[in-house]
């Protein structure tokens, strides 16, 4: 089997429904060489069947890394799916954000030794989200702003994540007070880089472990550059059951401690002492 250019993490639990459109989105990629590694949190047996019939059907490499549904434990099953990623390069998003059909080969174009890349997403409310369907997807009509604003979507300034051309989308890249943090939904860096820093802390639950990992990243020297207005998906709406207080706040003091101590390394990452 060759080595692909690109590993391609998406997180999922038990969102089947959502999961579909965003591997339809893969399936109509201009960059083909890549694979899919599927970081799934405990879903039941229905998702491990389709993705299965999925990579049977369209002939893309695809992995599904699975673990015991144990409550919210996305970091440590990026971790495993992180360890299994064959490619140097890595995209990672989730499972409920739909790829543009230039999405890999944005995140492949703008690849640098030395950095990370942060892209973002065009939010889509729940009426809109449950109207794409296969045919949207493969025609890419599902990006088009007049199809959206006629699906439910409210107009927005942000709808140039979606409109910009390559040269209003770099302006806009450059001009956005947006950091070019770490974003699980739309990120990618170099695998030698995410095991250096020992990948996600495992801690971490609910609530910016993304965000820690590139604060890691960065305290290792990788600089990081933003391409959100360049490598589009659209996130689908779905409730978040698993948001808590306590999370959030347990997270927020860990990756306090990551900036002030300017930590490099996880001890509950990957590699455990």
């Amino acid at each position: 089997m060759n080595t692909p250019q690109i590993s391609v993490v998406i997180s999922t639990y038990n969102a089947l429904e959502w999961l579909k459109k965003v591997l339809w989105g893969y399936a109509q990629q201009t960059f083909k060489d890549f694979e899919l590694v599927i970081a799934d949190d405990g879903s039941r047996a229905e998702t491990g069947e389709y993705v299965a019939a999925f990579a049977q059907e369209t002939g893309i490499a695809l992995q599904h890394i699975w673990q015991e549904d144990d409550g919210f434990q996305k970091s440590r099953i990026l971790n495993k799916a992180l360890a299994a990623c064959r490619a140097d390069y890595i995209v990672m998003s989730d499972g409920d954000c739909i790829p543009r059909k230039d999405f890999l080969a944005v995140h492949y174009s703008h690849r640098e030794k030395g950095y990370f890349l942060s892209g973002g997403y065009f939010m889509l409310p729940m009426e809109t989200s449950k109207a794409i369907d296969k045919e949207a997807i493969v025609s890419g009509v599902c990006f088009d702003k007049a199809w959206l604003l006629q699906k439910g979507m409210a107009s927005t300034f942000k709808f140039h994540k979606l409109t910009a051309g390559k040269t209003l989308a770099k302006i806009l890249n450059t001009l956005t007070p947006t950091n070019a943090s770490w974003n699980g939904h739309n990120a990618s860096g170099w695998k030698t880089d995410l095991l250096a820093i020992n990948g996600f802390d495992q801690r971490m639950q609910y609530g910016g472990q993304d965000r820690e990992l590139g604060e890691r990243l960065m305290n290792y020297g990788i600089k990081s550059k933003q391409i959100r207005y360049s490598a589009v998906c659209i996130h689908l709406d779905h409730p978040r059951g698993y948001k808590n207080q306590e999370s959030i706040d347990k997270n927020r003091a860990i990756r306090s401690a990551t900036r002030k101590e300017k930590r490099v390394w996880t001890d509950f990452g990957l590699i455990k002492k």
